[in-house]
């Protein structure tokens, strides 16, 4: 069993856009007499960067938990996806630059109405990801090509890839 969490270090930056957002939009609107057009938009900006923050907090609360039968998630929403039960494991690249060298990945698995996400600041992701690729293979289910790809840009090395690989190798000599 291992136990994952997101680090503070890794979210500071997240708590620090959801402020920078949150308290000049407050200050405006308790400060400044403002029109209704102003209002509507600043007030859709506070509620924007107040959701942000929240889900930054919940995040940063989440514990992961693996184990050989699930894998499960406990905080304010408590969410376990059985690896026996698994539907869909989803490996996506969010690049923060045009030339794609910046960015995160998220790993999205579904087993039933049940979806958990994590994203690559968690500590230990690339286990977490090892793990969930594995029950899945045995699952005999399939990737995306743009999952299959970020799968072996982490390192991940699948056993139906490689017996393909053998497969063709064989059929060439």
């Amino acid at each position: 069993m291992t136990h994952h969490v997101y680090p503070t270090s890794a979210l500071l930056g997240d708590y620090a856009r959801a402020a920078a957002g949150l308290v000049p939009t407050v200050a405006i609107l308790t400060a400044v007499p403002v029109g209704t057009v102003a209002a509507t938009v600043l007030g859709g900006f506070t509620v924007l960067f107040a959701v942000f923050g929240i889900r930054t907090a919940l995040r940063h609360g989440t514990r992961i938990e693996a184990t050989e039968a699930a894998l499960s998630a406990s905080g304010l929403r408590r969410v376990s996806i059985f690896w026996s039960e698994l539907d869909r494991v989803k490996l996506v690249y969010y690049s923060t630059r045009r030339d794609r060298r910046d960015g995160w990945l998220q790993l999205e698995l579904c087993s039933g109405s049940s979806t958990l996400r994590l994203d690559s600041r968690i500590e230990g992701f690339a286990d977490l990801v090892q793990a969930s690729a594995r029950a899945a293979e045995l699952r005999g289910l399939s990737f995306s090509p743009a999952t299959s790809i970020n799968l072996q840009a982490l390192g991940v090395r699948l056993r139906a890839a490689e017996t393909s690989f053998q497969h063709r190798a064989g059929e060439a000599v």
